[in-house]
């Protein structure tokens, strides 16, 4: 009977269940629907003059600046002239006028977005980014001219309201 028992004692399993600890899953903090709309926005206000970049000069990038890091820089080459070369290659994988694979239009798309914000990091961008979204536009030109209409009002109402003037001294008869 002992080996009955030491057989079903033995028989017995004991299952321990691990759970693994998960890591929290982090969404980025903007979709590539996002990327691709500052993008578009972005190459849209520089084509139509409404920003300026100021690109990296020769002389910025012969001290190895931050910003020579990410420009295919080649020496023998005017390296001012061979940054923008690469910006506009991009602009044009971008807009589907150069040839590329999908794939190879969204590494352009990312690489437009970095230059972006390394361009907005270093105060290179003059101007304003406008946005292609017209109903926000739209809505954003409402709320100042509504704002202007309110400080119009006051300052009419301020000027053309009546003064009291301070009582004056009556003359006394003596």
């Amino acid at each position: 009977m002992e080996n009955n028992s030491k057989t079903d004692a033995d028989e017995k399993k004991i299952i321990v269940k691990i759970r693994n600890k998960q890591e929290p899953t982090s969404t980025p903090l903007f979709s590539e629907s996002d990327v691709r709309r500052f993008v578009s926005e972005f190459v849209s206000s520089w084509i139509r003059g409404d920003i300026v970049i100021r690109f990296p000069t020769a002389a910025e990038l012969s001290k190895k600046a931050p910003l020579s890091i990410p420009f295919p820089v080649d020496p023998s080459v005017n390296a001012e002239l061979k940054i923008k070369e690469h910006y506009v290659d991009l602009l044009a994988v971008c807009a589907g006028i150069k040839k590329g694979s999908p794939a190879e239009r969204e590494n352009a798309i990312q690489e437009v977005f970095k230059m972006l914000l390394m361009f907005r990091s270093a105060n290179r961008i003059e101007g304003k980014i406008i946005s292609s979204d017209f109903e926000k536009r739209l809505s954003d030109l409402e709320k100042m001219v509504n704002s202007t209409g309110k400080i119009v009002e006051q300052i009419t109402g301020f000027l053309f309201t009546k003064k009291k003037r301070a009582a004056s001294p009556k003359k006394r008869d003596t």
